[in-house]
């Protein structure tokens, strides 16, 4: 599997050593020779190669990754410049336009964002293609609540955006006190009614301001 970019590696060390996280690679190494995973291999932890520890500002808890062809990139949410954007992103979409009053842009890519120190962390990291949730309960869910657990350890206060029951339960790990806590509905279609009208991103940029941390520009800018 691919290397822990570096500014991950120090407080991510005990879980790089653990037993679990050998059995996972061996895992996801064995899921790849006999099956297409996504994302590719390089990009696995791309959402901590794009937004350094000490940069995170606001943390966005996904789930599984995309399991259709060409979507999954390592960032929660997001997709490549020219593929389709996802029912859950077009959600997104919509909710900053009512709540910002931004424009939709032509693509679902969102490293603008993580550039910005917003952390696009999936709570699973790789999955086998068209299988949802295929790679759930392998170890991941203990690796990515390590990251969680590693900003929260952190002096700096961050924002944490729980959409959703499954990311709603990584609440416990975080301490409410320092850090601000920003809970919804998922943006899927499933729960998309709750999730309109939430405005979670001028509450974002009201809790940054008061940390004293510059607000994100979250205008995704368009490509083609």
């Amino acid at each position: 599997m691919q290397t822990l970019p570096e500014s991950w590696r120090p407080v991510l060390a005990e879980e790089l050593a653990a037993d679990y996280y050998a059995a996972l690679t061996a895992f996801v190494d064995a899921e790849r020779a006999a099956h297409q995973v996504f994302p590719p291999e390089d990009e696995v932890f791309a959402a901590l190669e794009a937004t350094a520890y000490d940069d995170v500002k606001v943390l966005i808890v996904g789930q599984d990754p995309y399991h259709d062809d060409n979507q999954a990139h390592g960032m929660c949410f997001s997709v490549r410049p020219g593929v389709k954007v996802p029912p859950s992103l077009r959600n997104i979409y919509k909710e900053l336009v009512a709540d910002l009053g931004l424009t939709v842009p032509d693509n679902g890519y969102l490293k603008p964002w993580a550039d910005q120190g917003v952390l696009l962390l999936n709570t699973v990291l790789t999955v086998r293609a068209h299988e949802p949730a295929s790679h759930k309960g392998q170890g991941w869910e203990r690796f990515t609540d390590a990251v969680i657990k590693a900003v929260n350890a952190r002096e700096k206060p961050v924002v944490f955006v729980l959409w959703g029951g499954h990311a709603k339960k990584k609440a416990a790990l975080i301490d409410t006190g320092r850090h601000v806590v920003i809970e919804g509905a998922h943006p899927s279609p499933l729960s998309a009614k709750k999730f309109f009208g939430s405005k979670p991103f001028s509450q974002i940029d009201t809790a940054l301001d008061k940390m004293g941390h510059e607000a994100i520009d979250w205008q995704i800018p368009n490509i083609g």
